[in-house]
C-alpha cells in the first residue's frame, strides 16, 4: 500500500481553471474523504489521481512513483464508481474476476483473489447470482469487491453511496468502514455527504470552486473551523450565524437581543462580524418571550427546534429530554458563551481570541 502526494496540482480545460494549485499529503493507510458542494472539483480531483482527467499542471506521487503521466492502468489504483457498473449477463463471480481475467491471470489466481474478496464482503450465499438478482447494496458490494481482487495501491470511491436508500446507505457505510479497518489499505473517497464524510475519515478534505478551504480530522473541523464555509459545511444541522457589530471588545447580537463582553480584539470596533453558534451550544428557555417556535423536528432521541429572530435570520436549537418545545410557542434562548465561534464579515476567515 502506499500514500498518495499532490504537488500544484492544476486542472484546466481549456481557457477555464477548476483546479487550482492543490497540495496534499494523503498517509499511507489513511482514509481520506473530499467533500464540498457540487461543482467543487473533487470528482475531477479524485480522477486525477486516477489518470481518468489529464493534470494539467503540476505533480502526483503514489507511494515513491511519479504517476502525473501514468496511464490510468499503470497507477496501481482500483476506483469505485457511483453507478456500479457491472456486466448484466456475468454471475457475481464472474464480474468480480472478469478484470483479471482479462489481463491473463492464471485461473488459480483469479480463483483465489476472487474468494478472498467474497470472504471479506461477505459475499458467498450470491457468487452464482447475476446482478439483476441483486440489490443495490449487494451491487454496490460486488463493485468494491472487483476493485479488491485487483488488489491496489489505492482505492478511490466517487459517490458510492448515492444510489442507494437511506437505509442501505447506513448499512454500506459500516461495511466501508469495515473494509478500510481490515485491509488497511489507503483510500480516497468522494461525497457531498457531510454525514458520510464525518463518519468514514480519518482525515476530512473541504473543498470549494477547486481550492482547498481545510484540510483535518473530523471532529478537527467541526470544533476548529478556519472559515463561514466550513464551519457551515461541517456538522448537521448547519452552524447558526448571526449578523453583529464590535464595539469596544464587546460583540452585540441583534437578532439574539444579545451582547458578550471580552471576545473580540478593541481593533475590530465598528466592523460588522458574524457569530457562529452550534445548535448543540443553545438551549431553549421556556420562561422567555424573544422568539416564535416556527417548527420542532422530532427525530426520536432528539429533536431540533426551528425559531426566526425578529432580524429575519433563523436559529436551529437542539433539544432532548421529555419536553420538547410545540410550534406557535413564545420562548427565549440560553447561549453558551464559551462555544461561541466568530468570523470576520467580509473574509469570512475566523476571528481567533
Amino acid at each position: 500500500m502506499s500514500g498518495v502526494t499532490l504537488n500544484k496540482v492544476i486542472k484546466r480545460y481549456g481557457e477555464v481553471q477548476v483546479i487550482h494549485g492543490i497540495d496534499l499529503e494523503i498517509d499511507d493507510g489513511e482514509f481520506c474523504v473530499f467533500v464540498g458542494p457540487s461543482g467543487c472539483g473533487k470528482s475531477t480531483l479524485l480522477r486525477m489521481v486516477a489518470g481518468l482527467e489529464e493534470t494539467t499542471e503540476g505533480s502526483m506521487q503514489i507511494g515513491t512513483r511519479d504517476v502525473t503521466r501514468l496511464d490510468p492502468s499503470l497507477r496501481g489504483v482500483a476506483m469505485v464508481f457511483q453507478t456500479y457498473a457491472l456486466y448484466p449477463h456475468m454471475t457475481v463471480k464472474e464480474n468480480m474476476g472478469f478484470g483479471l481475467k482479462m489481463n491473463g491471470y492464471p485461473k488459480a489466481e483469479i480463483a483465489a483473489k476472487v474468494a478472498e474478496a467474497t470472504r471479506i464482503l461477505k459475499l458467498e450465499d450470491y457468487l452464482s447470482r447475476k446482478p439483476a438478482a441483486l440489490s443495490g447494496g449487494q451491487r454496490q458490494r460486488v463493485s468494491i469487491g472487483r476493485a479488491i481482487v485487483r488488489g491496489p495501491e489505492v482505492f478511490l470511491f466517487d459517490e458510492p453511496l448515492s444510489n442507494l436508500d437511506a437505509e442501505l446507505r447506513v448499512e454500506m457505510r459500516v461495511e466501508i468502514a469495515r473494509l478500510h479497518r481490515e485491509i488497511g489499505a489507503t483510500m480516497i473517497y468522494v461525497t457531498h455527504d457531510q454525514v458520510e464524510a464525518m463518519t468514514l475519515a480519518d482525515k476530512i478534505v473541504v473543498l470549494r470552486a477547486g481550492r482547498i478551504e481545510q484540510v483535518g480530522a473530523p471532529m478537527a473541523l467541526y470544533r476548529d473551523p478556519d472559515n463561514k464555509f466550513v464551519a457551515g459545511f461541517i456538522g448537521s444541522p448547519a452552524m447558526n450565524f448571526l449578523r453583529a457589530t464590535a464595539t469596544d471588545g464587546r460583540v452585540d447580537v441583534p437578532g439574539m437581543k444579545a451582547s458578550f463582553d471580552g471576545i473580540i480584539a478593541p481593533a475590530y470596533t465598528g466592523k460588522t462580524v458574524t457569530v457562529g453558534m452550534r445548535a448543540e451550544h443553545l438551549m431553549v428557555d421556556p420562561a422567555g418571550d424573544t422568539h416564535t417556535v416556527d417548527l420542532t423536528e422530532s427525530l426520536g432521541g432528539v429533536s431540533f427546534v426551528y425559531l426566526t429572530c425578529e432580524t429575519g435570520e433563523r436559529i436551529v436549537i437542539e433539544e432532548r429530554g421529555d419536553d420538547r418545545s410545540v410550534e406557535g410557542a413564545r420562548v427565549g434562548v440560553t447561549i453558551d458563551k464559551s462555544r461561541v465561534y466568530l468570523f470576520d464579515g467580509d473574509t469570512e476567515q475566523r476571528i481567533r481570541t
